[in-house]
């Protein structure tokens, strides 16, 4: 077998283990939704802590809300299994319709609850390639709705090109579609009034950056999408990923330095004949360990730093 259909394997073994994981271990009924108002009509709801083995620090993916007298456009839904308390959460917010959702990646921390949503009467809103990777059998750990449940899939789609515009509650939401980075049907969210905008999974800063190249992310397109948003992003603009603290501008370069830096050293090893094993024996992650929060805890066959350094070796063995 070939080194890089070893690393691809390996790949998709710990993207299978690590789902498994997280939809076995997740304790729904201690999740609270917590609630952070960022703007005016603009609010953060995060899962809490401690309660899901896949985000120690926070329970499932960060979700959207822009609230007024047009309804309420959604980013994301978390898990399907706390859906109620997402609503509640809702609700203390504002009492209108939820209209609109857009999802900005695949992955069920962040769509598993597509249904519930769409249900109380939501227009669904996604890339076309996220719509085919969750068409894709078998349903994904954490998604509560049959597989055949048609109203978790998107039913406006877009690609590649200029963002979708929608205009509500005095705001301007912009849908921009990303090149395959943290997989292949990302989309970025921003709040032109507001001066927020919501990056989703490819910049995190609690674990190493996972990018789940089995459903289309690569690593040169999230370096592409981490220059984006530094070329988007004004001085005060508030940047907001899936999961983690918030950022501004200025943090992303030191993030992007540190894969540019693993990237480096991973290329050396491999043109030294290094095999994968040998690279992830190397530890080349060590100088950026210490400032890595949750680096180096379990994500799959091994740490989330292992995880990353998989992926880069993948990734370059591949020519990407």
């Amino acid at each position: 077998m070939k080194p890089a259909t070893q690393c691809s394997l390996l790949a998709v073994a710990t993207v299978a283990v690590s789902l498994s994981a997280w939809a076995q271990g997740i304790d729904y009924a201690k999740i609270e939704i917590l609630t952070e108002k960022v703007a005016p009509n603009l609010y953060m709801l995060s899962g809490s802590a401690g309660a899901d083995p896949g985000h120690e620090d926070a329970a499932g993916g960060r979700i959207g809300v822009l609230a007024g007298a047009d309804g309420i456009f959604m980013v994301d839904s978390q898990y399907a299994q706390i859906t109620d308390k997402v609503v509640a959460a809702i609700r203390k917010i504002s009492p209108e319709p939820i209209r609109f959702l857009v999802n900005t990646h695949v992955h069920p921390d962040h769509t598993a609850g597509n249904a519930n949503i769409v249900k109380l009467g939501a227009l669904l809103f996604a890339r076309e390639e996220l719509r085919e990777e969750l068409s894709r059998p078998p349903a994904r750990a954490g998604n509560a709705a049959p597989a055949g449940d048609p109203a978790r899939l998107p039913v406006v789609t877009y690609g590649l090109g200029d963002p979708v515009k929608l205009r509500l509650n005095g705001e301007i939401v912009d849908l921009i579609p990303v090149r395959a980075a943290h997989t292949g049907g990302d989309t970025m969210i921003r709040f032109e009034n507001a001066d927020v905008i919501m990056i989703g999974d490819f910049y995190r800063n609690y674990g190493y950056p996972f990018i789940d190249t089995n459903n289309g992310g690569t690593l040169k397109g999230a370096l592409e999408a981490l220059d984006l948003t530094m070329k988007m992003a004004g001085p005060n603009t508030k940047l907001i990923p899936g999961h983690g603290t918030n950022i501004n501008r200025a943090d992303i370069i030191p993030y992007r330095d540190m894969i540019l830096g693993v990237q480096a050293k991973v290329q050396q090893m491999i043109n030294e004949g290094k095999s994968e094993k040998e690279v992830l024996a190397a530890k080349v992650t060590a100088p950026y360990d210490a400032k890595v929060p949750g680096g180096l805890l379990p994500a799959g066959a091994g740490t989330s730093a292992d995880r990353f350094v998989s992926m880069v070796y993948s990734q370059l063995k591949g020519g990407k």
